[in-house]
C-alpha cells in the first residue's frame, strides 16, 4: 500500500512573545491548530531546524515543544520521514447530536429558580447598602498580628482544625457576647462560619425539609429567603410594621415551625422588634415546638444607649439560633461570622459544616482572636459606631427637605442604613434611575419583597440608603449630585 503523501502546512501565522516561555507558547499554538483542524491528521510538520528558522527561535525551543506534543499523543514520528500530526479523527467517536444531559435534580432546579444576583463590587460609593466604614479599619495592626502568627505558627495549628472553629476565638466570642450583648453563652455553643450567609445556609440545610414552610419578614433579606428556598422550603412572607415582625400574622400561618428575623434592626425597613413582640415570638416557638433564626447583622450600631440585648438573651427554651458577623465591623471580604446554637445542635452543625469545607482558614481566626484579646476589637467597635453616627448625621443634615413623592427621612436609632418611603412604584423607579445615571448608588425597597406579595405595588415603594460606607465629605458631594439629578 503506498504511503500517504504529506499534506502542505503553513505555520507562518504563529506569533510568539519573547517575554514569555517560548517552548510553551509554541506547544500551545501547535496543539490548538491540531485540535481545531487547521493541522489535519497526517500533516507533516517542518523539521525542527526549519521551524526554528521560520520563527526566529532556537532549535532547542522547537524540540522541547515537539517533545511535549509527542508525550501527549498529538504528533508521531515516522522513521526516516519526520514528524506527523496524529490522525485524531480515526480515534474520535462519530459526532452525535448535542444532548441536554441528565435531567437536573430538584435541588439544582431550585438553585436555578432562586438565583441570587451578586452584590456590588469595587470601592463603595454613597449610599451602598451593607457596607461599614472599612476605610477606618486598623490594617497596620491587623498586618502586624498576622505577620506575628505566620512567622512561627505552632505545628498543632497547621493540620486539620476543628470544624466548629478555633477554640480560642470561640472563647473570646462568647466572652464578648456576654459582656457587650448580655447573651450568656458557652464557647461550646459557638460555630465559626464564613460570614452570616453561611450561618443562615447551615440553618436552612439542617432545619428544613423540602416542602416545609418557613416564615420570613416581608420585605426582608432576600439572600436568606434564597437559602431557605434552595433547601426546598415554601417561603411565607410575614408583614412588618412599626413594631417589627407581625407576630399575629405569623401565628396565622399553619404548619410553620421556623422563622427568620432581624429584630435589632429590621432589614430593610430599619424598625426594631418591640419587647412585646419578642416575647410573643418566643411563645410562638414554644407553642409550635419551632425554631427562631435571629440575624443580628449590625446589632453593634446603636446610637442611643447601649446595643439592645438579642432575642437569644431572652430565650429560656433553647429555641433561638443566633447569627453574628464580624464583616459589618471589619470589612465584608473578611468572611468571618459565627452561630450561637442551642447546645443540642452544636455537634450536628459542626459536622455538617465539615462536609462542605472541613474548617475555616486558621490564620484569619487566630488573628481575629488576638485582635479581640488585645482590646483592638472593642476599641474599633466604638470607633465604627461613632463614625457611622457622624455619617448618618451628615446624611440627615444635607438631605433635600422636600422631594416630590418622597416622605421625610425617618428617625434612625440603629444600624447602617435607613429606609424612606416613596408614594408610588413609578416614582421609586424614576428616582433610582436618575440617581444611578448620575453615579449614586441606592436600592429600591420594592426589590426586597417576595414575589406575589399581597401588598399593592405602590405600598412597596421606597428608597433604601446605606450611610456608613463613605466619609461625610463624599456624602455631601453625593447629595449635591442627587439634587442636580432630581432637579431639586
Amino acid at each position: 500500500m503506498p504511503a500517504t503523501p504529506p499534506l502542505p502546512v503553513d505555520l507562518s501565522g504563529i506569533r510568539l512573545d519573547p517575554g514569555q516561555g517560548l517552548a510553551r507558547q509554541l506547544y500551545q499554538a501547535l496543539r490548538e491548530r491540531i485540535l481545531d483542524g487547521r493541522l489535519a491528521g497526517n500533516t507533516r510538520l517542518p523539521a525542527s531546524r526549519d521551524l526554528a528558522a521560520l520563527l526566529s527561535i532556537s532549535r532547542n525551543t522547537v524540540t522541547r515543544a515537539f517533545d511535549q506534543l509527542y508525550a501527549e499523543g498529538y504528533v508521531e514520528g515516522r522513521v526516516g520521514d519526520g514528524t506527523y500530526v496524529t490522525d485524531l479523527a480515526s480515534e474520535r467517536p462519530a459526532a452525535q447530536p448535542l444532548a441536554s444531559g441528565p435531567a437536573p435534580s430538584a435541588a439544582l432546579q431550585r438553585l436555578q429558580q432562586h438565583h441570587l444576583p451578586p452584590p456590588l463590587s469595587g470601592a463603595p460609593k454613597a449610599f451602598r447598602i451593607g457596607v461599614p466604614a472599612f476605610d477606618l479599619f486598623p490594617f497596620e495592626v491587623w498586618a502586624r498580628l498576622q505577620a506575628r502568627f505566620w512567622r512561627k505558627p505552632s505545628a498543632a495549628r497547621l493540620g486539620y482544625g476543628d470544624p466548629a472553629g478555633d477554640a480560642t476565638l470561640r472563647e473570646l466570642v462568647a466572652a464578648y457576647l456576654r459582656s457587650s450583648r448580655g447573651l450568656n453563652c458557652d464557647p461550646a455553643q459557638i460555630v465559626i462560619t464564613c460570614g452570616a450567609q453561611q450561618a443562615i445556609s447551615l440553618c436552612a440545610q439542617l432545619l428544613v425539609q423540602p416542602g416545609e414552610r418557613v416564615a420570613i419578614e416581608n420585605p426582608g433579606y432576600r439572600a436568606a429567603g434564597h437559602a431557605f428556598a434552595v433547601a426546598g422550603a415554601e417561603l411565607c412572607g410575614v408583614p412588618v410594621d412599626g413594631d417589627g415582625l407581625d407576630t399575629a400574622a405569623l401565628a396565622a400561618i399553619e404548619d410553620c415551625r421556623l422563622v427568620y428575623v432581624t429584630p435589632s434592626h429590621q432589614y430593610p425597613t430599619g424598625v426594631t422588634l418591640s419587647l412585646a413582640r419578642r416575647l410573643e415570638l418566643l411563645e410562638w416557638a414554644e407553642r409550635r415546638d419551632g425554631w427562631i433564626i435571629e440575624d443580628d447583622y449590625d446589632g453593634e450600631y446603636r446610637y442611643s444607649g447601649t446595643p439592645l440585648a438579642p432575642l437569644a438573651a431572652l430565650d429560656r427554651q433553647g429555641r433561638v439560633l443566633y447569627v453574628g458577623t464580624f464583616c459589618k465591623i471589619a470589612f465584608p471580604a473578611l468572611r468571618l461570622g459565627y452561630l450561637v446554637l442551642p447546645p443540642a445542635l452544636t455537634e450536628a452543625f459542626a459536622r455538617r459544616r465539615a462536609v462542605d469545607m472541613r474548617h475555616s482558614e486558621i490564620g484569619t481566626q487566630a488573628v481575629m482572636a488576638e485582635f479581640i484579646a488585645a482590646g483592638h476589637f472593642q476599641r474599633h467597635v466604638r470607633r465604627m459606631r461613632q463614625a457611622a453616627r457622624a455619617r448618618l448625621e451628615a446624611l440627615l443634615r444635607d438631605w433635600p427637605a422636600a422631594i416630590p413623592g418622597c416622605a421625610a427621612l425617618p428617625k434612625v436609632e440603629a444600624g447602617l442604613h435607613l429606609c424612606v418611603r416613596v408614594a408610588s412604584l413609578a416614582r421609586e423607579r424614576e428616582l433610582l434611575a436618575a440617581a444611578r445615571a448620575a453615579g449614586v448608588e441606592m436600592n429600591g425597597l420594592s426589590d426586597y419583597w417576595l414575589p406575589h406579595s399581597l401588598e399593592p405595588e405602590d405600598a412597596r415603594a421606597g428608597l433604601v440608603l446605606g450611610f456608613a460606607a463613605v466619609p461625610e465629605a463624599q456624602i455631601a458631594e453625593a447629595l449635591v449630585v442627587l439634587r442636580r439629578a432630581w432637579n431639586l
